[in-house]
């Protein structure tokens, strides 16, 4: 499956960004009240410059507890997040997911963010396709 398939599969469209200056705690504000997981910074909404992820700011949180939700994005997002394209296979972006011990991928086309896919939209669209070879396997098998 291609993650332009999954893209169209998720029950919302687009990517929720923030600009590099948005404090950490208005970010965890965010996280909470649009329950994702993780959002991308962009200055423009087009490009993206870095990814924050709840597990970001739990680890800052364990390091240095004082002052950490006043902190900005830019202080504690990835820089020049592992990104895919709409015409990468779903089990690419597992393989570079699991390399690099993240779960959510912009997906860019063109130099334009278009897009994330989380481990779970992956792992979800694998586990549909799955179903669908077996389906159509049995129905060989049976003679449909």
């Amino acid at each position: 499956m291609l993650v332009q398939q999954i893209l169209k599969s998720k029950a919302t469209d687009g990517v929720f960004t923030v600009t590099p200056d948005v404090t950490i705690r208005e970010i965890a504000q965010i996280l909470r009240d649009k329950r994702i997981g993780g959002v991308v910074v962009s200055s423009d909404g087009e490009r993206a410059e870095g990814i924050l992820s709840e597990r970001d700011i739990v680890r800052a949180l364990a390091v240095r507890d004082e002052g950490v939700l006043d902190l900005t994005a830019t202080a504690l997002m990835t820089r020049d997040p592992v990104c895919c394209s709409l015409e990468m296979s779903s089990d690419q972006v597992l393989e570079k997911m699991t390399e690099g011990r993240f779960r959510h991928m912009p997906v860019v086309q063109e130099g334009v963010l278009v897009g994330i896919v989380t481990i779970g939209d992956v792992v979800k669209a694998r586990l549909s396709q799955l179903s669908a070879e077996k389906d159509a396997l049995e129905g060989m098998i049976m003679g449909h």
